[in-house]
C-alpha cells in the first residue's frame, strides 16, 4: 500500500515536471524570446535605405557645373525570392534572359539575406511601367538613386566623375556594394562632403511584397541628409572659351587668379564630355577613350611633365639678382649662342650685349647661360654642387619638384634633380656648371606641369608669394575651406627685384623688333609675358607661353602650352593674349578677330591613330 502510495506521488511529479517545462519553454518562446516574432516581423517589411542628393557643383558666379537626375536600380533580396515569369520581367526591364538568370546567381552568390543590384540606372519611364508590375516578382525591389548631369558638357577632369565602389572602397563602413563614390576632379576630392549621409526607411508588405505603409509610423526611420553643395573657383565662361580654342591640340591652359590661387580655368586638351561617363554607358565610353590614341584621359595640366623651355629664365633673373651675381644693369654677350671651348649652346640672332630687360624681351640663351654660372660659381658656397643645391632651394621655393597641394588629385611634382643625381650619371662628386647649362634655359632634366608653370607666373605677378592653387571657393554652407589655401607661401626673393622681371615681361609683348610674344597684346590692357620654344626629340617643337594681365594688380596668371607647337610666338602667345582679353573684358575685341579665327582653325592633331 506504501508502495503504490509512493509511485502515485512520482507519476504525479513527472507530469508536473512535463507540464511546468512546456509552459516555462512556451513562455519563453512568446514573450521572452523575440527571435520568432522579429523573424515574422522580418518577413512582412521592407527596409530601403535612403540615398542623400549628391552635393551640387557651382561656377565662380553661381552658374551650376553639375546637378542631380532621378535614376533607379533594381535589387533582388534572394531570400524573399519566389517564382516568376522570368521573361515577363526581362522584356520589362530590357535584358536578356540569361543575362538576368546570371545576375540572380550572381546575388545569391554574394548574400542570401543582403540585397544586391540586378540592373543599373532605370529610366524614369522604364521604371513607371515596372513599377505597376513589381509586385508580381517577389524579392525584387527598385531602389531610388541620383545620377550626375552636367549643363555646360565642359571640364571634364576638373569636375571629376561617378563610379562604382570597388573592394578597397568597402573598407570605408559608409559604403555598400553598389554604391557610387567619386573617382576624380572635385568628386574625389570633396566626397566625404558632396556624398551626404543616408538615411532609411522600414514599410510594411503583404505577402506579395507589396509596400502597405510604414512599419510603426516611421518609428524606425531615419532621414537622408543632402550632400554640401560647393561653389568652385572656375569661371565657366572662360573655361568653355579655353576648351573651344585648344581644340584639335595637344596641351593644357591653367589660369589662376595671384591674389587668392583660385584656379580660373583648366584646360587638359584633348579632353571628353563629362556626360559620357553618366549611367550605363560609363564602362563602354571609358574602353573607348582608353584606347584613344591622343590619350583624353590624361589630365595634362596634373599629370604631363614637361621641360619648361624658355619660361623658365625668369626664374633664373630672379635667383641671380636675389645672389647679386647680376643687377639690372648687368650686360652679356650674344654672338649667335653661349660658347666655351669646342661647346656651343646656340641663340638666336639679335643685337649684343644685352640688360637683362632686354635679355628677357628677346629670350637669349648666353644671357641666362652666364647668370646660372655665375651662380653655380658664385665664391660665397665654395663649390660648385654647394652652389647648385642652393639654387635648387629657390627653384622649389616657386613650387617645383614637389607637389603643390591642390584639392585635385592625381597631381604630380615634376623633376628637378638634386645634386646626387649628377653625380651618378657623371661618375664624379664634382662637376661644372657646363655639364649642366642646358638647365640655364629650362631643358635638361627639368620636367614642370602646367600647374606649376601657372603657379610660378603668379608668384612672378605678387612679387615674391603665392596661395596654394586650389579649385574650392567656398561651401553653400558656410563651412570654412581649407586654411591652408588661405596662406602666403614664399619664394624667397625679395619683393625688389620683381619690377625689371615685369618690365622685360612686358617688353616682351609691347616691345617692338626683337619681341617674342607681341601676338599677346590687349588693346589698353598691360599684359606681361613670357615665351618658351621646348626642344622636342619626338617631333616639332611645344610651344609655350606664360602671362599675367594688368601690370598692377594683376587679376589673371596663366600658362598656355600647346604640343609641337613649334614656337612660343605661333601658338602660346596667341593663345594667352585672347584668354587674357576674354576673362577682363568678356569678349574678344575687333582688333583680335582675325588672330582667334586662325586659332580657332588650326589643327595640330594630323590623323588620328584609333584602336
Amino acid at each position: 500500500m506504501q508502495s503504490f502510495s509512493t509511485r502515485k506521488y512520482v507519476i504525479i511529479g513527472c507530469f508536473i515536471a512535463i507540464a511546468l517545462t512546456f509552459t516555462i519553454r512556451l513562455l519563453n518562446l512568446q514573450i521572452i524570446d523575440k527571435t520568432y516574432r522579429i523573424s515574422a516581423e522580418n518577413n512582412s517589411q521592407h527596409s530601403v535605405t535612403q540615398y542623400p542628393a549628391r552635393g551640387l557643383i557651382y561656377d565662380r558666379h553661381g552658374n551650376i557645373l553639375v546637378q542631380n537626375q532621378a535614376a533607379y536600380d533594381l535589387r533582388l533580396t534572394p531570400k524573399q525570392l519566389k517564382s516568376f515569369d522570368t521573361l515577363a520581367l526581362c522584356q520589362l526591364i530590357g535584358i536578356d534572359k540569361e543575362i538576368l538568370i546570371k545576375k540572380i546567381k550572381k546575388a545569391k552568390a554574394y548574400s542570401y539575406r543582403k540585397s544586391s543590384i540586378i540592373l543599373k540606372h532605370l529610366s524614369s519611364k522604364r521604371y513607371a511601367f515596372l513599377q505597376e508590375k513589381l509586385y508580381k516578382f517577389p524579392g525584387f525591389y527598385v531602389q531610388a538613386r541620383t545620377l550626375r548631369k552636367y549643363p555646360e558638357h565642359c571640364a571634364a577632369h576638373t569636375l571629376g566623375y561617378l563610379n562604382e565602389v570597388s573592394k578597397r572602397h568597402l573598407k570605408d563602413k559608409y559604403y555598400k556594394p553598389g554604391d557610387y563614390i567619386g573617382y576624380s576632379g572635385i568628386e574625389k576630392s570633396y566626397e566625404e562632403e558632396l556624398r551626404g549621409k543616408k538615411g532609411r526607411k522600414v514599410f510594411w508588405v503583404d505577402v506579395y511584397n507589396r509596400i502597405k505603409g510604414s512599419y510603426k509610423d516611421g518609428r524606425y526611420d531615419t532621414e537622408a541628409k543632402k550632400g554640401e553643395d560647393i561653389i568652385s573657383t572656375i569661371d565657366i565662361n572662360l573655361q568653355k572659351y579655353g576648351e573651344k580654342i585648344m581644340a584639335n591640340k595637344k596641351g593644357g591652359i591653367v589660369a589662376i587668379e595671384p591674389s587668392t590661387g583660385e584656379i580660373l580655368a583648366k584646360v587638359s586638351s584633348p579632353g571628353y564630355d563629362p556626360e559620357m561617363f553618366v549611367g550605363r554607358s560609363l564602362g563602354k565610353n571609358y574602353m573607348k577613350l582608353q584606347k584613344d590614341s591622343l590619350n583624353p584621359l590624361f589630365d595634362r595640366t596634373l599629370m604631363a611633365q614637361y621641360p619648361p623651355g624658355s619660361i623658365f629664365k625668369l626664374v633664373q633673373a630672379l635667383i641671380g639678382l636675389q645672389e647679386e651675381v647680376i643687377t639690372p644693369k648687368t650686360y652679356f654677350e650674344c654672338y649667335n649662342g653661349y660658347h666655351v671651348g669646342r661647346f656651343t649652346m646656340g641663340c638666336h640672332s639679335h643685337h649684343t650685349p644685352l640688360s637683362l630687360v632686354s635679355a628677357i624681351q628677346q629670350s637669349c640663351n648666353s644671357y641666362f647661360a652666364y647668370n646660372f654660372r655665375y651662380i653655380l660659381e658664385n665664391p660665397k658656397f665654395n663649390s660648385i654642387t654647394k652652389g647648385y643645391s642652393e639654387w635648387r632651394k629657390y627653384v622649389k621655393n616657386f613650387g617645383f619638384a614637389q607637389k603643390l597641394g591642390s584639392d585635385l588629385p592625381h597631381e604630380l611634382a615634376g623633376n628637378v634633380p638634386d645634386t646626387s643625381y649628377y653625380q651618378r650619371k657623371l661618375r664624379r662628386k664634382k662637376f661644372r656648371s657646363l655639364n649642366i647649362i642646358s638647365l640655364s634655359i629650362g631643358q635638361g632634366e627639368l620636367l614642370i606641369t602646367p600647374l606649376q608653370m601657372a603657379n610660378m607666373t603668379a608668384a612672378i605677378a605678387n612679387k615674391g608669394y603665392f596661395y596654394t592653387p586650389h579649385i574650392i571657393k567656398a561651401f553653400k554652407s558656410g563651412k570654412k575651406i581649407p586654411e591652408k589655401f588661405l596662406k602666403k607661401n614664399y619664394t624667397g626673393i625679395d619683393s625688389s627685384h620683381f619690377n625689371v622681371v615685369h618690365e622685360g615681361m612686358e617688353k616682351v609683348i609691347t616691345g617692338g623688333e626683337g619681341s617674342t610674344g607681341t601676338l599677346a597684346v590687349v588693346p589698353d590692357i598691360r599684359v606681361c609675358g613670357k615665351t618658351g620654344t621646348v626642344q622636342n626629340p619626338h617631333g616639332d617643337d611645344h610651344s609655350v607661353f606664360v602671362a599675367f594681365a594688368p601690370r598692377e594688380n594683376p587679376k589673371i596668371a596663366l600658362i598656355v602650352y600647346v604640343e609641337n607647337g613649334v614656337w612660343g610666338s605661333r601658338y602660346g602667345a596667341p593663345i594667352a593674349g585672347l584668354m587674357i582679353e576674354k576673362y577682363i573684358r568678356g569678349y574678344i575685341s575687333e582688333s583680335k578677330k582675325a588672330i582667334e579665327k586662325r586659332m580657332l582653325d588650326a589643327n595640330l592633331l594630323g590623323t588620328r591613330n584609333d584602336k
